[in-house]
Protein backbone atom coordinates (compact mmCIF):
# COMPACT_ATOMS: atom_id res chain seq x y z
CA UNK A 1 0.00 0.00 0.00
CA UNK A 2 1.60 3.42 -1.20
CA UNK A 3 1.04 5.55 1.93
CA UNK A 4 1.44 9.72 1.46
CA UNK A 5 1.99 11.35 5.03
CA UNK A 6 1.98 15.20 5.60
CA UNK A 7 3.16 16.38 8.74
CA UNK A 8 5.50 13.37 9.39
CA UNK A 9 7.31 15.18 11.73
CA UNK A 10 5.18 16.97 13.72
CA UNK A 11 3.98 15.37 17.38
CA UNK A 12 1.21 13.23 16.12
CA UNK A 13 2.93 12.05 12.39
CA UNK A 14 6.25 11.15 13.88
CA UNK A 15 4.07 8.16 16.03
CA UNK A 16 2.03 7.12 12.76
CA UNK A 17 5.34 7.39 10.75
CA UNK A 18 6.78 4.72 12.93
CA UNK A 19 3.38 2.46 12.79
CA UNK A 20 3.22 3.02 9.03
CA UNK A 21 6.82 1.71 8.76
CA UNK A 22 6.83 -1.60 10.95
CA UNK A 23 3.70 -2.62 8.33
CA UNK A 24 6.18 -4.33 5.62
CA UNK A 25 3.04 -3.86 3.24
CA UNK A 26 3.29 -0.01 3.76
CA UNK A 27 5.31 2.00 1.26
CA UNK A 28 6.10 5.37 2.99
CA UNK A 29 6.53 8.59 1.84
CA UNK A 30 6.77 11.59 3.86
CA UNK A 31 5.61 15.32 2.69
CA UNK A 32 6.71 18.00 4.61
CA UNK A 33 8.24 21.59 5.54
CA UNK A 34 11.53 20.24 7.23
CA UNK A 35 14.42 19.15 5.63
CA UNK A 36 13.87 15.95 7.57
CA UNK A 37 10.68 15.10 5.05
CA UNK A 38 11.26 12.83 1.43
CA UNK A 39 9.79 15.98 -0.23
CA UNK A 40 9.71 19.50 0.62
CA UNK A 41 6.15 21.41 0.66
CA UNK A 42 4.44 23.63 2.83
CA UNK A 43 0.62 23.12 2.03
CA UNK A 44 0.24 27.12 3.82
CA UNK A 45 2.24 28.53 0.28
CA UNK A 46 1.92 25.55 -2.12
CA UNK A 47 -0.15 25.39 -5.02
CA UNK A 48 -2.77 22.82 -5.64
CA UNK A 49 -1.37 22.35 -8.94
CA UNK A 50 2.20 21.74 -8.09
CA UNK A 51 0.77 18.98 -4.89
CA UNK A 52 -1.75 17.56 -7.89
CA UNK A 53 1.48 16.78 -10.32
CA UNK A 54 3.18 15.35 -7.40
CA UNK A 55 0.60 12.92 -6.46
CA UNK A 56 0.33 12.15 -10.06
CA UNK A 57 3.94 11.30 -9.98
CA UNK A 58 4.16 9.12 -6.42
CA UNK A 59 0.06 7.76 -6.98
CA UNK A 60 -0.71 6.88 -3.77
CA UNK A 61 -3.46 4.98 -2.58
CA UNK A 62 -3.79 6.94 0.71
CA UNK A 63 -2.78 10.23 2.00
CA UNK A 64 -2.89 11.02 5.41
CA UNK A 65 -2.72 14.55 7.02
CA UNK A 66 -1.17 15.06 10.10
CA UNK A 67 -0.13 19.08 9.44
CA UNK A 68 -1.27 21.69 11.16
CA UNK A 69 -0.66 24.54 14.06
CA UNK A 70 -2.21 24.29 17.41
CA UNK A 71 -0.84 28.03 18.30
CA UNK A 72 -1.12 31.48 17.07
CA UNK A 73 -3.09 34.01 16.11
CA UNK A 74 -6.61 33.32 13.98
CA UNK A 75 -5.14 33.97 10.66
CA UNK A 76 -2.21 31.68 11.28
CA UNK A 77 -4.92 28.78 12.42
CA UNK A 78 -6.64 29.54 9.49
CA UNK A 79 -3.98 29.44 6.98
CA UNK A 80 -2.43 26.21 8.57
CA UNK A 81 -5.39 24.55 9.42
CA UNK A 82 -8.15 25.00 6.91
CA UNK A 83 -6.26 26.74 3.60
CA UNK A 84 -3.65 23.85 4.24
CA UNK A 85 -6.64 21.09 3.84
CA UNK A 86 -8.18 23.18 1.23
CA UNK A 87 -5.25 22.36 -0.86
CA UNK A 88 -4.87 19.04 -0.61
CA UNK A 89 -8.66 18.10 -1.37
CA UNK A 90 -7.92 20.09 -4.25
CA UNK A 91 -5.55 18.33 -5.15
CA UNK A 92 -6.55 15.10 -4.23
CA UNK A 93 -9.87 15.87 -6.98
CA UNK A 94 -7.44 17.04 -9.69
CA UNK A 95 -5.35 14.27 -9.26
CA UNK A 96 -5.69 10.61 -11.14
CA UNK A 97 -4.35 9.28 -7.88
CA UNK A 98 -7.94 8.46 -6.55
CA UNK A 99 -6.42 8.23 -3.36
CA UNK A 100 -8.46 7.81 0.15
CA UNK A 101 -7.64 10.88 2.72
CA UNK A 102 -7.70 9.96 6.56
CA UNK A 103 -7.47 14.25 7.89
CA UNK A 104 -6.96 14.21 11.37
CA UNK A 105 -9.28 16.52 12.95
CA UNK A 106 -9.77 17.29 17.04
CA UNK A 107 -12.09 17.17 19.74
CA UNK A 108 -11.98 21.00 20.29
CA UNK A 109 -14.29 21.37 17.11
CA UNK A 110 -17.10 20.31 19.30
CA UNK A 111 -16.46 23.24 22.41
CA UNK A 112 -17.66 23.03 25.70
CA UNK A 113 -19.95 19.84 26.32
CA UNK A 114 -21.97 19.26 29.36
CA UNK A 115 -19.78 18.27 32.57
CA UNK A 116 -20.95 14.38 33.02
CA UNK A 117 -21.79 13.57 28.86
CA UNK A 118 -19.97 11.80 26.43
CA UNK A 119 -19.70 13.73 22.91
CA UNK A 120 -20.39 11.87 19.90
CA UNK A 121 -19.92 12.45 16.00
CA UNK A 122 -23.95 13.44 15.47
CA UNK A 123 -23.51 15.98 18.35
CA UNK A 124 -23.65 19.64 16.74
CA UNK A 125 -20.00 21.37 17.06
CA UNK A 126 -19.74 24.89 18.95
CA UNK A 127 -15.80 25.61 18.76
CA UNK A 128 -14.92 28.12 21.84
CA UNK A 129 -11.89 29.24 19.88
CA UNK A 130 -9.78 30.11 16.51
CA UNK A 131 -7.97 26.88 16.70
CA UNK A 132 -11.50 24.72 17.28
CA UNK A 133 -13.44 27.14 14.64
CA UNK A 134 -9.79 26.60 11.92
CA UNK A 135 -9.99 22.54 12.80
CA UNK A 136 -14.09 22.50 11.97
CA UNK A 137 -13.30 24.36 8.77
CA UNK A 138 -11.19 21.83 7.56
CA UNK A 139 -13.20 19.01 8.34
CA UNK A 140 -16.62 20.72 6.59
CA UNK A 141 -13.66 21.01 3.34
CA UNK A 142 -13.36 17.25 3.76
CA UNK A 143 -16.33 15.91 4.65
CA UNK A 144 -17.98 18.10 1.42
CA UNK A 145 -15.26 16.96 -0.68
CA UNK A 146 -16.59 14.03 -2.94
CA UNK A 147 -13.49 12.69 -1.66
CA UNK A 148 -13.07 9.13 -0.54
CA UNK A 149 -12.32 10.40 3.56
CA UNK A 150 -12.40 9.87 7.18
CA UNK A 151 -11.95 12.72 9.47
CA UNK A 152 -10.25 11.27 13.01
CA UNK A 153 -11.23 13.62 15.49
CA UNK A 154 -8.19 13.07 18.30
CA UNK A 155 -9.49 14.60 21.61
CA UNK A 156 -6.38 15.44 24.29
CA UNK A 157 -2.99 13.54 22.69
CA UNK A 158 -0.98 12.16 25.67
CA UNK A 159 2.39 10.16 25.96
CA UNK A 160 5.96 10.32 24.76
CA UNK A 161 6.72 13.62 22.94
CA UNK A 162 4.11 15.69 24.51
CA UNK A 163 4.75 19.52 23.54
CA UNK A 164 5.70 21.62 26.82
CA UNK A 165 3.00 24.09 26.03
CA UNK A 166 0.24 20.99 26.40
CA UNK A 167 -1.61 20.85 30.32
CA UNK A 168 0.17 17.90 30.75
CA UNK A 169 3.49 19.36 29.44
CA UNK A 170 3.30 21.94 31.93
CA UNK A 171 2.74 19.60 34.48
CA UNK A 172 5.54 17.67 33.85
CA UNK A 173 7.70 21.00 34.16
CA UNK A 174 6.68 22.55 37.05
CA UNK A 175 7.27 19.32 39.08
CA UNK A 176 10.53 19.33 37.12
CA UNK A 177 11.41 22.40 38.35
CA UNK A 178 9.98 21.62 41.70
CA UNK A 179 11.81 18.53 42.69
CA UNK A 180 15.36 20.33 40.96
CA UNK A 181 14.60 23.26 43.69
CA UNK A 182 13.64 20.98 46.45
CA UNK A 183 10.13 22.87 46.96
CA UNK A 184 8.01 20.97 49.14
CA UNK A 185 5.49 23.15 47.68
CA UNK A 186 3.91 22.97 44.37
CA UNK A 187 1.36 25.55 43.55
CA UNK A 188 -0.88 24.75 40.43
CA UNK A 189 -3.91 26.35 38.86
CA UNK A 190 -6.81 24.64 36.23
CA UNK A 191 -6.32 21.52 37.81
CA UNK A 192 -10.29 21.30 37.69
CA UNK A 193 -10.49 20.61 34.30
CA UNK A 194 -11.44 17.08 32.83
CA UNK A 195 -10.00 16.65 29.80
CA UNK A 196 -9.79 12.99 27.73
CA UNK A 197 -6.55 12.12 27.29
CA UNK A 198 -5.70 9.57 24.84
CA UNK A 199 -2.24 8.00 24.07
CA UNK A 200 -0.26 9.28 21.25
CA UNK A 201 0.74 5.42 19.82
CA UNK A 202 -3.14 4.61 20.06
CA UNK A 203 -3.80 7.44 17.74
CA UNK A 204 -1.18 6.26 15.30
CA UNK A 205 -3.01 2.74 15.73
CA UNK A 206 -6.51 4.71 14.78
CA UNK A 207 -4.29 5.89 12.15
CA UNK A 208 -3.49 2.84 10.80
CA UNK A 209 -6.49 1.16 11.13
CA UNK A 210 -8.26 4.11 8.77
CA UNK A 211 -6.11 3.29 6.15
CA UNK A 212 -7.11 0.20 5.81
CA UNK A 213 -10.89 0.54 5.91
CA UNK A 214 -13.72 2.07 4.41
CA UNK A 215 -15.05 4.02 6.97
CA UNK A 216 -16.25 7.76 5.87
CA UNK A 217 -17.11 10.15 7.69
CA UNK A 218 -16.26 11.84 11.40
CA UNK A 219 -14.97 9.30 13.96
CA UNK A 220 -13.70 10.28 17.53
CA UNK A 221 -10.38 9.09 18.84
CA UNK A 222 -10.13 8.91 22.94
CA UNK A 223 -10.14 7.06 25.47
CA UNK A 224 -14.00 6.95 26.78
CA UNK A 225 -13.05 8.52 29.79
CA UNK A 226 -12.41 12.05 31.17
CA UNK A 227 -10.03 12.99 33.77
CA UNK A 228 -9.54 15.87 35.76
CA UNK A 229 -6.04 17.53 35.54
CA UNK A 230 -5.97 17.16 39.38
CA UNK A 231 -6.13 13.79 39.65
CA UNK A 232 -3.58 13.52 36.71
CA UNK A 233 -1.53 15.38 38.90
CA UNK A 234 -1.83 13.33 41.47
CA UNK A 235 -0.52 10.09 39.28
CA UNK A 236 2.21 12.10 37.85
CA UNK A 237 3.44 13.13 41.61
CA UNK A 238 3.31 8.95 42.19
CA UNK A 239 5.33 8.16 39.01
CA UNK A 240 7.80 11.08 39.32
CA UNK A 241 8.56 10.19 43.15
CA UNK A 242 7.66 13.58 44.15
CA UNK A 243 6.98 13.77 47.95
CA UNK A 244 5.97 17.34 48.25
CA UNK A 245 2.77 19.14 48.61
CA UNK A 246 0.30 19.65 45.72
CA UNK A 247 -1.81 22.98 46.37
CA UNK A 248 -4.43 24.37 43.83
CA UNK A 249 -4.86 27.36 43.41
CA UNK A 250 -8.24 28.75 42.57
CA UNK A 251 -9.84 30.16 39.48
CA UNK A 252 -10.27 28.93 36.14
CA UNK A 253 -6.86 28.71 33.90
CA UNK A 254 -5.02 31.22 31.40
CA UNK A 255 -2.27 30.51 29.45
CA UNK A 256 0.10 31.58 32.50
CA UNK A 257 -1.69 29.83 35.12
CA UNK A 258 -3.25 26.15 33.89
CA UNK A 259 -0.72 23.57 35.23
CA UNK A 260 1.77 26.05 36.01
CA UNK A 261 3.50 26.60 39.69
CA UNK A 262 3.44 29.93 40.19
CA UNK A 263 4.26 30.32 43.99
CA UNK A 264 3.88 34.06 44.11
CA UNK A 265 3.08 36.47 41.37
CA UNK A 266 5.22 39.04 40.13
CA UNK A 267 3.66 42.81 39.96
CA UNK A 268 6.01 43.25 37.12
CA UNK A 269 4.61 40.86 35.06
CA UNK A 270 0.88 40.40 35.26
CA UNK A 271 -1.14 37.71 33.78
CA UNK A 272 -2.88 39.08 30.74
CA UNK A 273 -6.65 38.62 30.34
CA UNK A 274 -7.53 35.61 28.44
CA UNK A 275 -10.24 33.02 27.75
CA UNK A 276 -11.45 31.25 31.11
CA UNK A 277 -10.65 27.59 29.01
CA UNK A 278 -7.79 28.45 26.34
CA UNK A 279 -8.38 25.40 24.11
CA UNK A 280 -12.22 26.63 24.02
CA UNK A 281 -13.56 23.14 25.31
CA UNK A 282 -14.79 24.51 28.66
CA UNK A 283 -14.23 22.72 31.78
CA UNK A 284 -15.13 19.10 30.53
CA UNK A 285 -15.13 16.88 27.62
CA UNK A 286 -15.26 13.49 27.14
CA UNK A 287 -15.49 11.35 23.65
CA UNK A 288 -18.28 8.78 22.75
CA UNK A 289 -15.47 6.43 21.13
CA UNK A 290 -18.17 3.68 19.70
CA UNK A 291 -17.90 4.00 16.36
CA UNK A 292 -14.10 3.91 16.02
CA UNK A 293 -14.97 0.47 18.16
CA UNK A 294 -17.54 -0.14 15.69
CA UNK A 295 -16.33 0.78 12.13
CA UNK A 296 -12.35 0.53 12.93
CA UNK A 297 -12.07 -2.48 15.39
CA UNK A 298 -9.93 -0.07 17.30
CA UNK A 299 -9.77 0.87 21.26
CA UNK A 300 -7.21 2.41 23.60
CA UNK A 301 -4.79 -0.18 25.16
CA UNK A 302 -2.50 1.97 26.79
CA UNK A 303 -3.59 3.98 30.06
CA UNK A 304 -2.86 7.29 31.93
CA UNK A 305 -0.59 6.35 33.99
CA UNK A 306 1.75 4.65 31.15
CA UNK A 307 1.58 7.84 29.35
CA UNK A 308 2.27 9.98 32.38
CA UNK A 309 5.15 7.96 33.36
CA UNK A 310 7.05 8.90 29.29
CA UNK A 311 5.77 12.43 29.33
CA UNK A 312 7.81 12.15 33.24
CA UNK A 313 10.79 10.52 32.09
CA UNK A 314 11.45 12.64 28.83
CA UNK A 315 11.16 15.78 31.59
CA UNK A 316 13.26 14.44 34.19
CA UNK A 317 16.18 14.11 31.36
CA UNK A 318 16.35 17.36 31.92
CA UNK A 319 17.24 17.26 35.47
Amino acid sequence: MRVLLIGANGYLGRFVADRLLADPAVQLTALGRGDDADVRFDLATGSPGALTRFLDAVHPQVVINCAGATRGGARELTRHNTVAVATVCEALRRSGCGARLVQIGCGAEYGPSQPGSSTAEDAVPRPGGPYGVSKLAATELVLGSGLDAVVLRVFSPAGPGTPAGSPLGRLAEAMRRAMQSGDGELKLGGLGVQRDFVDVRDVARAVHAASLSAAQGIINIGSGRAVRLRDAAAVLARVAGYGGTLHELDGPPGPLRAAIGHPRPDPDHPAPVAYPYPDGCGSWQQADVRTARDRLGWRPRINLEESLADIWMEAACRI
